[in-house]
């Protein structure tokens, strides 16, 4: 039996009309995103569904026989700067699983501010931040482009402002128009893997991301990224990356560890690191996405963390490296401090969050709360966090603050 997990259950309904899915035995099921946003219901979700949902949780996944079979993300957002990668992580989270993932997206949104009014464009990096995720895992994660009115040939305003140019679903007001021709190549592929995941066609040595349906969506996607890339512009995240000698960042932290501190092997293995700062106050989205996003895009180069050629950093505040004394220091206009990563940390032991402190039975009898309880056991706090600590701590093999840091050495 098909299984589709869901957000938002018309999103659901839109796939299974529009796909083979409307022909099988199939049931759906709400999605419980994590134990930090439903500590009532999180707890019951499959183990099979929490090795996908540990980072964040996608839109729609759709289960065979209790095997994830594909993970889609669908949203209407401008793909300008950061924004395009908001939602990186949760594709990764499904890869990083052998699970294919589709993401829907966008390729303009008409946006009026004070200075006027525009299509926004995708940013082209998503399409080669999905390819460099593809090679190494071997994984289909493909973007489809969510219907608009945006045409090239004539970029006028919309009919329909209020639409931001975009074309839902006249049955199903959550989703993308389903017979525009980029929805249709959606379904298809849909189709394809739930046809690939029954086995009525066998051809277990070609890999799924060979099947023509794929690898032809993957050479669209990057047609498209060449077309956009063809100017100088330089296209975030490039613009808030900076790249230095490993004994920079080494030195930095030696202002918390002690000058003599041993680092370990894994930092000083790699002579580059990565820097994405971010000159905000500390928060989650978009920057838990982007952070994601900058690992494929400059420093993985295979299946884990450890598979780095350079280390991944993420800084809060203004980051200035003179590259002759090969030094780091940061500034923050907006009051950053290593305590506002504790204090985040810190608030999953406040009461009803993390139940591992709890001391008696009776306790947990009364707060009815012994799954739960017996969950964390297994799997410590991990899921009970939020999101953009847990990831930040996935990817990030150090993060600096102006008054402090946090790195790992393993």
């Amino acid at each position: 039996m098909f299984r589709v997990w869901y957000s938002t259950e018309d999103l659901a309904d839109w796939l299974i009309e529009n796909t083979d899915l409307s022909k099988m035995d199939h049931t759906k099921a709400k999605l419980a995103e994590s134990d930090a946003s439903k500590p009532r219901e999180f707890h019951r979700m499959p183990g099979h569904l929490k090795s996908i949902l540990y980072l964040d949780s996608p839109d729609l996944i759709v289960e065979l026989n209790g095997d994830p079979i594909v993970a889609i993300e669908v949203t209407r957002e401008a793909g300008t700067g950061h924004n395009v990668f908001q939602r990186f992580a949760r594709i990764a989270a499904a890869v990083e699983n052998r699970v294919p993932a589709m993401y829907i997206y966008p390729k303009a949104v008409y946006i009026s501010r004070i200075s006027g009014a525009r299509w926004d464009l995708i940013n082209p990096n998503v399409y080669l931040a999905l390819e460099r995720l593809m090679r190494i895992y071997n994984i289909p994660a493909l973007l489809y482009h969510y219907p608009s009115e945006y045409s090239e040939e004539n970029p006028g305003p919309p009919r329909e402002m209020g639409s931001k140019g975009l074309l839902s679903d006249p049955a199903h007001p959550s989703a993308p128009r389903s017979d525009h021709e980029e929805m249709q190549s959606f379904f298809e592929a849909v189709n394809r893997i739930v046809e690939l995941s029954l086995g009525s066609e066998r051809r277990p040595s070609i890999p799924l991301i060979n099947d023509r349906v794929f690898a032809d969506r993957r050479d669209a996607m990057q047609r498209a990224y060449g077309e956009r890339v063809g100017s100088s512009q330089q296209w975030f995240p490039d613009t808030s990356i900076l790249e230095v000698d490993t004994d920079a960042l080494l030195r930095y932290l030696r202002e918390y560890a002690g000058r003599g501190y041993d680092f370990g092997d894994m930092l000083t293995s790699r002579d580059r690191t990565v820097i994405y700062h971010v000159n905000a106050r500390f928060r989650g989205d978009p920057y838990p996405g982007v952070l994601s996003a900058v690992d494929y895009l400059y420093t993985r180069i295979g299946p884990t963390y450890e598979d780095r050629d350079k280390n991944l950093v993420m800084a809060w505040g203004n980051v200035h490296y003179n590259d002759r004394s090969g030094e780091i220091t940061i500034t923050s206009d907006k009051g950053m401090s290593a305590n506002d990563f504790l204090s985040t940390v810190s608030s999953v032991r406040s009461r009803g969050k993390c139940l591992l402190g709890i001391r008696d039975y009776e306790t947990l009898r009364r707060i009815k709360s012994i799954p739960r309880y017996y969950m964390q056991v297994r799997y410590g706090c991990t899921f009970t966090k939020v999101k953009h600590i847990r990831v930040y701590s996935f990817f990030a093999d150090a993060i600096l603050f102006p008054d402090g840091a946090f790195w790992r050495e393993g």
